[in-house]
């Protein structure tokens, strides 16, 4: 809304180009203050790391930035600097994990190597993946068990087999699956895409959504001052409710509804008067 006030341009969301060369270079620079699910300064540093360059690279660092599977990160930022590390312990996770470079990643992964290399049904699978949740101790040696023995009966040796049973029991309890990290990915990538194309709009609408916020509103304004943008104090011949692009000049005036005590009825009332 911002930028079409601004600039007099339409941003559909839905139709934004997915390989925009802007949005991963701010990505892999660190400047994720304000994008969703990559602001934290840990996930920022791996971002720094890997320099993502498509959606996938975004969808795996959120699944893979929690419990479990983290210990996984060092090992897919390796592989995506250098294919020749890419390895499969058998030539069927090929499918599975081709768009992850080897590493397993997403909930889902586990269930297709369940069915895939061990023979399990889609119902065993759902099994699986409960007494994973719930980390049952009794049904988990049950499964691993019987993962082991499909597995050697699909033609892993006992060796493979129990390995890759090492790789998928600690990371399944907390494994996103694909659909929940592709639609965090997406508004992830639209944020960043926003800061990146329009960066004193995304700032202007970021510090009015943390209005109520005095830290945040503070580490805004210093991210503004780093991206060259001047955050105006407030004026009541220019200020809006909300923080606003000053035109001329492309900087953000303070909203009146961030002072404190002021609150949004009386800015509405100053706004209307002027």
């Amino acid at each position: 809304e911002t930028v079409k006030r601004t600039r007099g341009l339409e941003i559909d969301l839905q139709k934004i180009p997915l390989g925009d060369k802007k949005t991963f270079e701010l990505l892999s620079s660190g400047r994720t203050m304000g994008v969703f699910q990559l602001g934290g300064s840990g996930i920022t540093k791996y971002l720094i790391e890997l320099k993502p360059t498509n959606v996938f690279d975004i969808m795996a660092m959120i699944s893979l930035y929690r419990p479990g599977p983290m210990e996984s990160i060092p090992e897919f930022i390796r592989r995506k600097h250098d294919s020749l590390l890419i390895a499969y312990l058998d030539e069927r996770l090929k499918d599975v994990l081709d768009l992850s470079y080897g590493v397993i990643t997403y909930q889902d992964d586990v269930l297709l190597i369940a069915i895939k290399l061990a023979g399990y049904s889609w119902e065993e699978t759902d099994k699986l993946r409960k007494a994973m949740g719930k980390k049952i101790p009794k049904e988990m040696a049950a499964q691993k068990e019987k993962f082991i023995e499909g597995a050697m009966n699909n033609g892993l040796t006992s060796e493979k087999a129990i390995k890759l049973w090492s790789l998928i029991e600690p990371f399944a309890a907390y494994g996103f699956n694909k659909a929940h990290a592709a639609s965090y990915a997406i508004i992830a990538y639209q944020t960043a895409y926003m800061k990146a194309n329009f960066p004193v709009e995304f700032m202007a609408a970021l510090m009015t959504a943390e209005a109520g916020d005095n830290e945040k509103i503070a580490a805004a304004v210093a991210e503004c001052s780093s991206l060259g943008i001047e955050v105006l104090p407030p004026d009541i011949n220019e200020s809006f409710v909300d923080f606003g692009v000053v035109p001329k000049t492309g900087n953000i005036r303070f909203g009146l509804a961030a002072i404190k005590n002021v609150g949004v009825g009386v800015a509405d009332s100053i706004v209307e008067e002027r």
